[in-house]
This record gives C-alpha cells, sequence and structure tokens, in this order.
C-alpha cells in the first residue's frame, strides 16, 4: 500500500486525509473510494479537467502524461507544472502529496468544448 496524504480542501476535505491506496489505483479512484467526492464529469474518460489535482510530492513517482491528458491539462483552471487529471494519474510504491485545487472548470456541465 501507498500513502496518499490528501491536503485539506474546504469543502471536499476540510481535515485533509492520508489514504493507504493499492499501486496501480488512480488518483481519482483513491479519492472516491475514501470518501472525497472529486468532481469527475467525464466519468473518468479524460474528457475534461473537473479531477485535476496538484502532486506536491512524489509527482516523478508518476508516469508521464499522456498527449490527450496534457492537452486537456491545458485548459485546467490553476494549472501548474506538476498538475495531472487524478483519473489518469496511476500511484506507484512512492507516497504521494496531492491538493484539489479550490476550483474547476466543468466543461460537461458548462458545455465547454472538449
Amino acid at each position: 500500500m501507498t500513502q496518499v496524504v490528501v491536503l485539506p480542501h474546504g469543502e471536499l476535505c476540510p481535515d485533509g486525509a492520508v489514504l493507504e491506496v493499492e499501486a496501480g489505483e488512480s488518483i481519482c479512484d483513491a479519492l472516491l473510494d475514501n470518501g472525497i467526492d472529486i468532481e469527475h464529469a467525464c466519468e473518468k474518460s479524460c474528457a475534461c479537467t473537473t479531477c485535476h489535482v496538484i502532486v506536491r510530492e512524489g509527482f516523478r513517482s508518476l508516469e508521464a502524461a499522456d498527449d490527450l491528458e496534457e492537452d486537456m491539462l491545458d485548459k485546467a483552471w490553476g494549472l501548474e507544472p506538476n498538475s495531472r487529471l487524478s483519473c489518469q494519474a496511476i500511484v506507484a510504491d512512492t507516497p504521494l502529496v496531492v491538493e484539489i485545487p479550490r476550483y474547476t472548470i466543468n466543461h460537461a456541465s458548462e458545455g465547454g468544448k472538449h
């Protein structure tokens, strides 16, 4: 099991959380499985940016984002160099510290282009 620390988020996880996650699971699934209701408007198909997270520690342990994820990330609110779509970022054996941004751009519900 890999430790994933979730930094406090005012609505989704006010006190933060420490999760034990199986390697091979996406960050999105790990959050959802532990009661942290991160948005995932496209049902984890890499077609929106609502599950955008910032990986504060352990970023290099993740497989590199593919071109589709990189294209989608360009549309994310608050993009940083260590941003990932949590539905595409697969936990490895290295502990992670993850921040859920305060805002998302919900392309699915706002009618934005994918």
